[in-house]
Protein backbone atom coordinates (compact mmCIF):
# COMPACT_ATOMS: atom_id res chain seq x y z
CA UNK A 1 0.00 0.00 0.00
CA UNK A 2 1.09 3.39 -1.05
CA UNK A 3 0.79 6.28 1.88
CA UNK A 4 0.26 10.15 0.18
CA UNK A 5 1.28 13.21 2.27
CA UNK A 6 -2.15 15.68 2.77
CA UNK A 7 -2.56 18.60 0.74
CA UNK A 8 -2.25 21.47 2.74
CA UNK A 9 -5.49 23.20 1.63
CA UNK A 10 -3.22 27.07 1.76
CA UNK A 11 -2.20 28.85 -1.67
CA UNK A 12 0.51 30.80 -1.15
CA UNK A 13 0.12 34.97 -2.62
CA UNK A 14 2.91 35.72 -4.42
CA UNK A 15 5.09 38.09 -2.11
CA UNK A 16 3.77 36.76 1.15
CA UNK A 17 5.09 34.67 3.91
CA UNK A 18 2.60 32.48 5.72
CA UNK A 19 1.60 33.92 8.63
CA UNK A 20 2.73 37.26 7.97
CA UNK A 21 0.45 40.31 8.41
CA UNK A 22 0.08 42.88 5.35
CA UNK A 23 0.96 46.39 6.14
CA UNK A 24 -2.23 48.31 6.80
CA UNK A 25 -3.76 50.15 3.77
CA UNK A 26 -2.57 47.01 1.60
CA UNK A 27 -3.91 43.64 0.55
CA UNK A 28 -0.87 41.80 -0.20
CA UNK A 29 1.03 44.18 -1.60
CA UNK A 30 -1.40 45.73 -3.78
CA UNK A 31 -3.02 49.36 -3.09
CA UNK A 32 -6.33 49.44 -2.75
CA UNK A 33 -6.61 51.01 -6.23
CA UNK A 34 -5.03 47.54 -7.26
CA UNK A 35 -2.04 49.01 -8.25
CA UNK A 36 1.06 46.35 -7.72
CA UNK A 37 4.06 47.98 -5.38
CA UNK A 38 3.05 51.54 -4.43
CA UNK A 39 1.33 52.92 -1.45
CA UNK A 40 -2.10 54.99 -1.54
CA UNK A 41 -1.49 58.82 -0.83
CA UNK A 42 -2.26 60.07 2.68
CA UNK A 43 -5.83 60.77 3.59
CA UNK A 44 -7.38 63.98 4.13
CA UNK A 45 -5.33 66.23 6.67
CA UNK A 46 -2.70 64.26 6.37
CA UNK A 47 -0.56 66.29 4.12
CA UNK A 48 -0.17 68.06 0.69
CA UNK A 49 -2.29 67.05 -2.00
CA UNK A 50 -1.25 67.90 -5.64
CA UNK A 51 -3.54 67.58 -8.80
CA UNK A 52 -4.74 70.04 -11.35
CA UNK A 53 -5.97 73.39 -10.14
CA UNK A 54 -4.50 73.05 -6.32
CA UNK A 55 -2.35 76.27 -5.42
CA UNK A 56 -3.57 77.95 -8.04
CA UNK A 57 -5.54 80.56 -5.93
CA UNK A 58 -2.71 81.89 -3.85
CA UNK A 59 0.14 81.79 -6.79
CA UNK A 60 -0.59 84.80 -8.60
CA UNK A 61 -2.11 86.65 -4.85
CA UNK A 62 2.14 85.62 -4.21
CA UNK A 63 3.34 87.13 -7.44
CA UNK A 64 1.62 90.21 -7.22
CA UNK A 65 2.70 90.81 -3.86
CA UNK A 66 6.36 90.68 -5.07
CA UNK A 67 5.56 92.80 -7.86
CA UNK A 68 4.15 95.35 -5.62
CA UNK A 69 7.57 95.01 -3.22
CA UNK A 70 9.41 95.74 -6.34
CA UNK A 71 7.49 99.01 -7.52
CA UNK A 72 7.27 99.94 -3.96
CA UNK A 73 11.16 99.80 -4.04
CA UNK A 74 11.40 101.43 -7.46
CA UNK A 75 9.31 104.32 -6.34
CA UNK A 76 11.53 105.16 -3.56
CA UNK A 77 14.98 104.85 -5.32
CA UNK A 78 13.15 107.39 -7.93
CA UNK A 79 12.03 109.53 -5.37
CA UNK A 80 15.76 109.95 -3.93
CA UNK A 81 17.14 110.93 -7.67
CA UNK A 82 14.36 113.20 -8.37
CA UNK A 83 15.07 114.60 -4.85
CA UNK A 84 18.77 114.64 -5.07
CA UNK A 85 18.44 116.27 -8.98
CA UNK A 86 18.75 119.95 -7.85
CA UNK A 87 21.90 119.47 -5.63
CA UNK A 88 23.55 118.28 -8.19
CA UNK A 89 22.39 121.21 -10.48
CA UNK A 90 24.09 123.43 -7.86
CA UNK A 91 27.80 121.52 -7.69
CA UNK A 92 27.79 121.27 -11.64
CA UNK A 93 27.14 125.16 -11.96
CA UNK A 94 29.64 126.12 -9.19
CA UNK A 95 32.07 123.40 -9.85
CA UNK A 96 35.08 125.77 -10.82
CA UNK A 97 33.91 128.89 -9.45
CA UNK A 98 34.50 127.67 -5.69
CA UNK A 99 38.21 128.78 -3.45
CA UNK A 100 39.18 130.76 -0.86
CA UNK A 101 39.94 134.67 -0.38
CA UNK A 102 43.35 134.15 -1.54
CA UNK A 103 41.87 132.18 -4.54
CA UNK A 104 39.10 134.76 -5.51
CA UNK A 105 39.80 136.63 -8.63
CA UNK A 106 39.85 140.88 -8.46
CA UNK A 107 36.08 142.28 -8.51
CA UNK A 108 34.60 145.48 -7.69
CA UNK A 109 32.38 144.08 -4.87
CA UNK A 110 31.78 141.64 -2.57
CA UNK A 111 28.78 139.87 -1.97
CA UNK A 112 27.55 138.96 1.84
CA UNK A 113 24.80 137.09 2.39
CA UNK A 114 23.16 137.29 6.04
CA UNK A 115 23.34 134.64 8.30
CA UNK A 116 21.39 135.69 11.50
CA UNK A 117 21.89 138.00 14.49
CA UNK A 118 22.26 137.17 18.80
CA UNK A 119 20.88 140.08 20.78
CA UNK A 120 21.53 142.60 18.22
CA UNK A 121 24.98 141.28 16.72
CA UNK A 122 26.15 138.85 14.10
CA UNK A 123 26.48 135.15 14.85
CA UNK A 124 29.22 133.37 15.12
CA UNK A 125 28.70 131.88 11.54
CA UNK A 126 27.85 135.35 9.88
CA UNK A 127 30.98 137.11 12.08
CA UNK A 128 33.00 134.27 9.67
CA UNK A 129 31.54 135.57 6.70
CA UNK A 130 31.72 139.17 7.30
CA UNK A 131 35.41 138.66 8.58
CA UNK A 132 36.46 137.14 4.63
CA UNK A 133 35.22 139.87 3.09
CA UNK A 134 37.04 142.06 5.55
CA UNK A 135 40.14 139.90 4.18
CA UNK A 136 39.08 140.51 0.46
CA UNK A 137 38.86 144.45 1.25
CA UNK A 138 42.46 144.59 2.89
CA UNK A 139 44.22 142.74 -0.05
CA UNK A 140 42.32 144.66 -3.00
CA UNK A 141 40.80 141.84 -3.96
CA UNK A 142 37.50 144.03 -3.80
CA UNK A 143 36.96 147.66 -3.36
CA UNK A 144 33.14 147.73 -2.26
CA UNK A 145 31.13 144.99 0.08
CA UNK A 146 27.35 145.08 -0.56
CA UNK A 147 25.68 143.24 2.71
CA UNK A 148 22.16 141.88 1.72
CA UNK A 149 20.07 140.51 4.80
CA UNK A 150 16.82 140.58 6.25
CA UNK A 151 15.16 144.09 8.02
CA UNK A 152 11.14 142.64 7.55
CA UNK A 153 10.83 143.52 11.22
CA UNK A 154 11.79 146.81 13.39
CA UNK A 155 14.57 145.57 15.91
CA UNK A 156 15.72 143.20 13.56
CA UNK A 157 18.37 144.62 11.31
CA UNK A 158 21.21 142.44 9.83
CA UNK A 159 22.47 144.81 7.21
CA UNK A 160 22.98 147.42 9.69
CA UNK A 161 24.68 144.89 11.83
CA UNK A 162 26.91 143.93 9.49
CA UNK A 163 27.98 147.50 9.14
CA UNK A 164 28.98 148.00 12.18
CA UNK A 165 30.70 144.43 12.32
CA UNK A 166 32.60 145.71 9.23
CA UNK A 167 33.88 149.10 9.82
CA UNK A 168 34.65 148.49 13.24
CA UNK A 169 37.48 146.25 10.91
CA UNK A 170 38.35 148.65 8.92
CA UNK A 171 36.50 148.90 6.25
CA UNK A 172 35.36 152.86 6.06
CA UNK A 173 31.79 153.19 5.56
CA UNK A 174 31.58 154.42 2.41
CA UNK A 175 32.59 151.54 0.58
CA UNK A 176 29.90 149.38 2.48
CA UNK A 177 26.33 149.46 0.84
CA UNK A 178 23.52 147.70 2.31
CA UNK A 179 20.40 145.98 0.78
CA UNK A 180 17.55 145.56 3.42
CA UNK A 181 15.37 143.13 1.40
CA UNK A 182 17.75 140.25 0.78
CA UNK A 183 15.12 138.01 2.62
CA UNK A 184 16.53 134.81 0.75
CA UNK A 185 19.44 133.69 -1.54
CA UNK A 186 17.59 134.22 -5.07
CA UNK A 187 16.00 138.20 -3.87
CA UNK A 188 19.59 138.75 -2.78
CA UNK A 189 21.10 137.75 -6.07
CA UNK A 190 18.33 139.75 -8.24
CA UNK A 191 18.60 142.84 -6.41
CA UNK A 192 22.18 142.86 -6.02
CA UNK A 193 21.63 142.76 -10.20
CA UNK A 194 18.64 144.78 -11.06
CA UNK A 195 18.62 147.34 -8.32
CA UNK A 196 22.09 147.93 -7.43
CA UNK A 197 23.39 147.04 -10.77
CA UNK A 198 26.41 144.69 -9.79
CA UNK A 199 27.41 143.09 -12.89
CA UNK A 200 30.41 140.84 -11.13
CA UNK A 201 30.96 140.11 -7.90
CA UNK A 202 32.95 137.59 -5.22
CA UNK A 203 30.05 135.78 -2.98
CA UNK A 204 30.94 134.95 0.49
CA UNK A 205 29.10 132.40 2.31
CA UNK A 206 29.77 129.05 5.08
CA UNK A 207 30.58 125.90 2.27
CA UNK A 208 27.27 124.47 2.94
CA UNK A 209 25.53 127.64 1.19
CA UNK A 210 27.68 128.78 -1.21
CA UNK A 211 27.44 126.64 -4.04
CA UNK A 212 23.41 127.72 -4.13
CA UNK A 213 24.58 131.43 -3.66
CA UNK A 214 26.87 130.91 -6.95
CA UNK A 215 24.33 128.96 -9.00
CA UNK A 216 21.20 131.46 -8.29
CA UNK A 217 23.58 134.82 -9.13
CA UNK A 218 24.18 133.07 -12.39
CA UNK A 219 20.94 132.50 -13.16
CA UNK A 220 20.44 135.90 -12.04
CA UNK A 221 22.40 136.63 -14.96
CA UNK A 222 25.57 137.73 -12.28
CA UNK A 223 29.17 136.64 -13.07
CA UNK A 224 31.00 135.36 -9.92
CA UNK A 225 33.37 133.42 -7.99
CA UNK A 226 31.98 131.70 -4.26
CA UNK A 227 33.98 131.64 -1.46
CA UNK A 228 33.49 128.85 1.21
CA UNK A 229 33.77 129.93 4.56
CA UNK A 230 35.66 127.21 6.77
CA UNK A 231 33.43 126.88 10.05
CA UNK A 232 33.87 124.28 12.97
CA UNK A 233 31.27 121.54 11.67
CA UNK A 234 29.10 121.26 15.24
CA UNK A 235 25.10 120.75 15.03
CA UNK A 236 24.66 123.91 13.34
CA UNK A 237 26.85 123.21 10.39
CA UNK A 238 25.21 119.65 9.48
CA UNK A 239 21.98 121.12 10.06
CA UNK A 240 22.74 123.54 7.07
CA UNK A 241 23.73 120.60 5.27
CA UNK A 242 20.94 119.06 5.73
CA UNK A 243 18.97 121.75 4.43
CA UNK A 244 20.51 122.58 1.41
CA UNK A 245 18.96 119.37 0.21
CA UNK A 246 15.73 121.29 0.46
CA UNK A 247 16.90 124.34 -0.62
CA UNK A 248 18.38 123.31 -3.45
CA UNK A 249 14.84 122.30 -4.66
CA UNK A 250 13.32 125.95 -4.21
CA UNK A 251 16.98 127.27 -5.36
CA UNK A 252 15.71 125.47 -8.86
CA UNK A 253 12.77 126.47 -8.80
CA UNK A 254 13.62 129.71 -8.77
CA UNK A 255 16.45 129.93 -11.33
CA UNK A 256 13.54 127.89 -13.50
CA UNK A 257 10.80 130.53 -12.82
CA UNK A 258 12.29 133.71 -12.82
CA UNK A 259 10.01 135.39 -9.72
CA UNK A 260 10.44 138.99 -8.68
CA UNK A 261 11.57 139.01 -5.22
CA UNK A 262 9.56 139.56 -2.13
CA UNK A 263 10.52 143.25 -2.47
CA UNK A 264 11.74 144.82 -5.30
CA UNK A 265 11.77 148.17 -5.20
CA UNK A 266 13.58 150.97 -7.41
CA UNK A 267 17.46 150.78 -8.56
CA UNK A 268 19.94 152.22 -6.09
CA UNK A 269 22.88 154.13 -6.99
CA UNK A 270 25.13 153.05 -3.72
CA UNK A 271 27.54 150.52 -5.67
CA UNK A 272 28.12 152.97 -8.35
CA UNK A 273 28.34 155.93 -5.64
CA UNK A 274 31.03 153.77 -4.28
CA UNK A 275 33.44 153.36 -6.94
CA UNK A 276 33.15 156.87 -8.34
CA UNK A 277 34.82 158.33 -4.96
CA UNK A 278 37.45 156.17 -5.82
CA UNK A 279 38.12 157.89 -9.00
CA UNK A 280 37.50 161.50 -7.75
Amino acid sequence: MRLTRPRLGLKLRSGTVPGAKAAPGTDGGRTSGGAPGRRPGPGPGLGPVSGPGVGRGWRPALRWGVRARRLAVQGVMAGCVLALLPSAWTHAAAADRLGTTADAPAAEVAVVFGAGLWQGRPTPYLARRLDAAVELYRTGKVKVVLVTGDNSRTGYDEPDAMRTYLTGHGVPDDRIVSDFAGFDSWDSCVRASEIFGVRRAVLVSQGFHIRRAVALCRAAGLEVYGVGVDDVHDATWYYGGAREVFAAGKAAWDAALKPDPHFLGPKERGVSRALATLTE
